[in-house]
């Protein structure tokens, strides 16, 4: 029974609609599988005090949003208020409260307190019931601190889709 479980999860991972790319940025190092062709933006936004570039890679498949966002901070001693602040305002923005928080760093990240991972269950802006995993991690470089967050979104999340993805976040 355990195996015919993990081949469910492995197949619904491997979905058509769900086709697997290894993507770049040009604005950061980190490199992440998306389930489809990503759309790529940026904007300022205010974060500990200054106002920050943040760029952001996603896209949409099997009734899931993908979406990576990363800003720069030139002060490392920043990172942790940072990641803090981000995580309140997604909480804030998906009406969110989280149901399960982990310790989330990837090879090469900076294993911060602040580092996580999450499982939320909010509310789109029309009041309909959604479900989020998100992560949150930094990495030091040699310019300052990268910032990233990672956010699997959908009326219901299917955990290996999810776990696929959080998997795939890789610093080089």
């Amino acid at each position: 029974m355990r195996y015919t479980a993990l081949l469910l999860a492995l197949l619904a991972a491997c979905s058509p609609a769900l086709n697997w790319r290894t993507v770049r940025s040009d604005a950061h190092p980190l490199q992440m599988l998306l389930p489809c062709k990503p759309d790529s933006a940026s904007r300022e936004v205010p974060m500990v005090g200054q106002t920050v570039l943040l760029d952001m890679q996603g896209c949409e498949a099997a009734g899931a949003t993908f979406a990576v966002s990363h800003v720069r901070l030139v002060d490392p001693t920043q990172a942790a208020a940072a990641l803090a602040g981000w995580q309140t305002a997604t909480l804030a923005q998906l009406h969110a409260q989280p149901s399960q928080a982990q310790p989330f760093a990837p090879h090469l990240s900076w294993a911060l307190p602040q580092a996580q991972r999450l499982h939320l269950a909010g509310q789109r802006a029309n009041g309909q019931p959604l479900q989020a995993q998100a992560v949150w991690f930094a990495r030091i470089g040699p310019v300052g601190v990268d910032i990233y967050h990672a956010l699997v979104l959908a009326d219901t999340i299917d955990p290996a889709v999810a776990d696929t993805f959080f998997a795939s976040l890789k610093l080089p």
